[in-house]
């Protein structure tokens, strides 16, 4: 039977399946990408019901079928939206070079945290004298590395491409809300 088969009751309408999105450490440009299914927006809203997304106001992250990340790890918040979103949706997928391998965040791997923080905040040219780090339990701790959300969660599906293009999002969802596992030809994968 097809996960993502609506399947109603009696005279009960069948139920629209929930779509969930969130960001992580990243530039938000697969969430522009997943904005350039244009018009298709409306055919997709007939299949789903949009939960957090960039297209709702919905900050909390609720039950979905079906949920969209991108970013990289860089922080403890990071890790707990991540782990929160993967407890919360039946399939999830990882999209985008940020999370599918860290992306351009991932470049600060090679430098040492602790000094790439004070180098920022208190060596900059042109700073006050006596800068500090910021150091306030509002702020999320950073991790000495950058890592891609499959190290911590398990990820159904990864769609790659930095970012992917909205045309390689909508096939991917339609794909897979057909019951068929996506597969994206040659022209629908970039990484520009």
């Amino acid at each position: 039977m097809n996960p993502f088969t609506n399947t109603g009751t009696g005279l009960h309408t069948p139920r629209k399946l929930k779509l969930a999105t969130v960001s992580l450490a990243g530039c938000f440009g697969c969430h522009m990408s997943f904005l350039d299914i244009d018009e298709r927006l409306l055919d997709l809203l007939e299949l789903v019901e949009f939960d957090r997304s960039p297209l709702t106001d919905i900050k909390t992250i609720g039950r979905c079928d079906i949920g969209l990340i991108e970013g990289g790890l860089c922080n403890a918040e990071n890790v707990h939206v991540l782990r929160e979103f993967r407890a919360n949706c039946k399939t999830l997928i990882a999209m985008g070079a940020c999370a599918i391998n860290g992306g351009l965040p991932a470049q600060r791997n090679q430098r040492d945290v602790g000094l790439m923080m004070r180098d920022v905040y208190c060596r900059q040219v042109g700073g006050t004298v006596g800068n500090q780090i910021p150091n306030d339990p509002e702020l999320p701790l950073p991790l000495n590395q950058v890592h891609p959300i499959h190290e911590v969660v398990h990820i159904d599906y990864f769609l790659p491409g930095c970012p992917p293009s909205g045309d390689a999002i909508w096939t991917f969802v339609t794909e897979l809300l057909a019951g068929r596992t996506p597969a994206l030809g040659h022209g629908l994968i970039h990484y520009d």
